[in-house]
């Protein structure tokens, strides 16, 4: 069975930092490439990062291009999103894909707050 579960959310202060996790199981994590999306109140789901399987190449969303970096770990079967410099319009449910499988985690909350 194909899961994906996130952590890492919380409450931060405009400026700070927080680094999500993405645990996969249930396929052969290696083989896929992985995205991050989000969902902030009242709007639709937004693309924010993805890497490829093999080779981890990177790619951001203009949003967020310059303060946020994924990564992954292979042997760990975990997608990273190392967030700085956060911002309330940061504000939002993160999610993980896996692509290929369509498959979602249930979301882990950031919110960016004074």
């Amino acid at each position: 069975q194909v899961q994906l579960v996130e952590s890492g959310g919380g409450l931060v202060q405009p400026g700070g930092s927080l680094r999500l996790s993405c645990v996969a199981s249930g396929f052969t994590f290696s083989n896929y490439a992985m995205r991050w999306y989000r969902q902030a109140p009242g709007k639709e789901r937004a693309w924010v990062a993805g890497i490829t399987s093999v080779h981890r190449t990177p790619r951001y969303a203009d949003s967020v291009k310059g303060r946020f970096t994924i990564s992954r770990d292979n042997a760990k079967n975990t997608v990273y999103l190392q967030m700085n410099s956060l911002k309330p319009d940061d504000t939002a449910v993160y999610y993980c894909y896996a692509e290929g499988l369509g498959a979602w985690g249930q979301g882990t909350l950031v919110t960016v707050s004074s």
